[in-house]
């Protein structure tokens, strides 16, 4: 269930909207990066204290993908420095953080540096960040006296029905959980292939990937970050010359290669990349080309890891 009483937020004052709603005043769309954007921060805690809440969970969590659509361009780390390590541990679906670090979050989604996230509290309290500084809180009280303290810091605080970025739950939850079965097919499937590519997406347009084998698999399967979605695929090829020359043209594919160290990378690629592309893996062991067509994406198996209690909590 949504939260029973949502604001949206925002320094644009209604008075200043047409009569579709739509803004016509002179506020930027862009962070201030300084006093405006502070005080949305002041407001946001301001619906937490007077909702109870110290820590929240993060949603959905996303990153820069190889298509960036914000106001600001994006920046190295998502604008996640400083509140996760390098490799985002601690920055997936269902990690809780306190509320400054929740603070610290909805400041790099303001600001547009690649990062995104819903931040709920169940069906207690939530913070939804959209496009142009449009802030959605919800929460199961009235909370009052926060929309008293958004008004006294200059922003303008709307009764709303519901977040228009509300999870829709049929769409975003995984279906199929990453359990014991899961695994003895993943099983099944090396004891005939002996090796196959693994996809871990720990947040949306993120993915670390391993080769796995019936020698490594409890390894790898023991590093997985929670909630995780895993897509396996065939394993990478060694001839990867032929793999450059068959990439289709006029569209983009995902480029999965193994360097001589071991490392798997991958990039998304299309034909005015190949060139580069062949010379940057000129001494690559091995790789796939993936189709990134909803239409032509068969891997051979794809679950979502459940919680530790075997329930399947996962949101994409």
């Amino acid at each position: 269930m949504p939260s029973a009483f949502v604001h949206r937020i925002t320094k644009y004052d209604p008075a200043d909207r047409d009569e579709h709603g739509y803004y016509t005043g002179a506020q930027d769309t862009a962070s201030d990066h300084g006093p405006v954007e502070a005080a949305y921060l002041a407001a946001i805690a301001a619906f937490a204290a007077a909702s109870a809440i110290d820590r929240l969970e993060i949603r959905e969590p996303a990153v820069t993908g190889f298509v960036h659509f914000g106001v600001e361009p994006p920046v190295e780390g998502h604008g996640l420095g400083g509140l996760f390590p390098p490799d985002l541990t601690g920055y997936h679906d269902g990690a809780e953080v306190s509320l400054p670090v929740a603070l610290e979050l909805v400041r790099a989604m303001l600001r547009d540096q690649g990062a995104w996230c819903r931040l709920e509290v169940g069906d207690l309290f939530t913070v939804h960040v959209g496009w142009d500084q449009y802030v959605y809180v919800g929460s199961d009280r009235p909370c009052a006296d926060a929309v008293a303290r958004t008004r006294e810091l200059g922003l303008f605080p709307e009764p709303l029905t519901a977040s228009p970025y509300a999870a829709e739950v049929d769409e975003a939850e995984a279906t199929e959980p990453a359990d014991e079965h899961f695994w003895i097919r993943v099983h099944t499937a090396l004891a005939s292939r002996h090796a196959l590519l693994l996809e871990e997406s720990y947040v949306r347009n993120a993915a670390r990937w391993h080769r796995i084998t019936p020698e490594n698999l409890d390894t790898v399967r023991a590093g997985l970050c929670p909630r995780a979605l895993l897509t396996v695929w065939p394993d990478l090829t060694p001839d990867v010359g032929a793999v450059l020359a068959a990439m289709p043209q006029e569209e983009s594919i995902d480029f999965v290669w193994e360097a001589q160290d071991g490392t798997i990378s991958h990039a998304i690629v299309d034909d005015t990349d190949y060139q580069a592309l062949s010379a940057h893996v000129a001494d690559a062991r091995a790789a796939c080309a993936l189709p990134l067509s909803l239409a032509e994406h068969r891997p051979l198996l794809c679950a979502a890891l459940p919680d530790s209690d075997g329930v399947l909590r996962a949101r994409r």
